[in-house]
């Protein structure tokens, strides 16, 4: 019997610009539809793990269309409420070189944003499951789906459920102000923290030092003490970080932190030449998840999700769609891209 995984988040439809164009010469999007914690759903089910999304959309066409296109991956969509105004919309236009990509967001009134506690039951959403998922995205969208996120987190601890939160700041939803109080109250609940080093700042207040994303920098000293410091403050069980060494939007290093509370692990490094960013965190995530689940150790499991999360890079869409035996293939050494015959 395989082991189930709930994620709980907002799925957008993405209209994203063909062929590195800008949003002003495109006169067509290419259509598809993702949103974090439902590509950490169909990550997880594509490694053979159960993975059941929850959320809210209308009960139109469209909303259906993203059930569809979930349970095309093998997401279950049982526990998806029906109702409100729209599904969320985002612009996706894909940066090269030093031009970066852009996204534009349009969902405001999104079916949920407006759900309600009372739109799931989650002792029933939570039965025979094993970890539980979300992200600092979901809190942001409303006061409403801030106080879901909460009580689903509490929830899933009443029923001994493993649980882990994605920073993941989005600037554009809400001020550092709102993320710092609503996410620290949520953090108390959480056993397994990810995040990159803005979104500990952004989010909980913790800065690693000597640290410039923008010139592609790390200073993993600074990163050790803003664990020790989160862990402190929260007892994470785990904590772990994506390094995003940023030399153009074309190529980037990517690599990862983790840290039980003991000790430090830095994975090893891939020079990723990006096909699509969106959703690298995700997999990320997604990754580490299936390791902890699956009983791989610290290290084992940050290997395999830095794996998994740099092959994603090289997918286009939301979701990762890399198959357990190219992660392990990944994760062996081999990243030489040859044809597989």
């Amino acid at each position: 019997m395989s082991k189930k995984v709930v994620t709980l988040g907002e799925v957008m439809l993405r209209l994203s610009t063909p062929d590195f164009k800008r949003f002003v010469q495109s006169d067509t999007f290419d259509i598809t539809y993702g949103g974090g914690e439902a590509n950490v759903a169909g990550a997880l089910c594509n490694y053979g793990l159960e993975g059941t999304f929850v959320t809210k959309v209308p009960d139109n066409p469209i909303g259906q269309s993203a059930i569809n296109h979930l349970r095309r991956y093998g997401v279950d969509t049982q526990f998806i409420a029906k109702g409100g105004k729209r599904l969320g919309i985002y612009f996706l236009e894909t940066g090269a070189s030093m031009r970066a990509s852009q996204v534009v967001y349009d969902r405001a009134d999104a079916s949920i944003a407006e759900a309600e506690i009372a739109d799931f039951d989650f002792d029933k959403i939570f039965e025979n499951a094993v970890w539980f998922h979300t992200t600092g995205i979901t809190p942001a969208l409303s006061d409403k789906a801030a106080a879901l996120t909460e009580a689903a987190l509490k929830a899933a601890k009443a029923k001994g459920v493993t649980t882990s939160i994605d920073l993941n700041y989005r600037k554009k939803l809400w001020s550092k102000e709102k993320a710092r109080e609503v996410m620290t109250r949520l953090c108390q609940y959480v056993d397994v923290c990810i995040g990159n080093e803005e979104d500990a700042e952004t989010t909980l207040g913790f800065k690693s030092k000597e640290t410039d994303v923008t010139k592609g920098e790390l200073n993993l000293d600074g990163y050790k003490d803003v664990f020790k410091q989160m862990k402190e403050k929260f007892g994470f069980q785990y904590i772990a970080s994506t390094l995003r060494e940023s030399y153009s939007a074309s190529d980037n290093g990517w690599s990862a932190l983790v840290y039980d509370g003991t000790e430090f692990y830095h994975s090893k490094k891939y020079d990723v030449r990006i096909v699509d960013r969106v959703g690298g965190g995700d997999s990320f995530a997604s990754g580490f998840i299936y390791g902890l689940v699956e009983k791989m150790s610290m290290k084992d499991a940050c290997e395999f999700a830095v794996a998994a999360s740099a092959l994603k890079h090289t997918i286009p869409g939301d979701m990762n769609h890399a198959t357990l035996a190219e992660v392990k293939v990944l994760m062996g050494g081999d990243a030489s891209g040859r044809v597989q015959r």
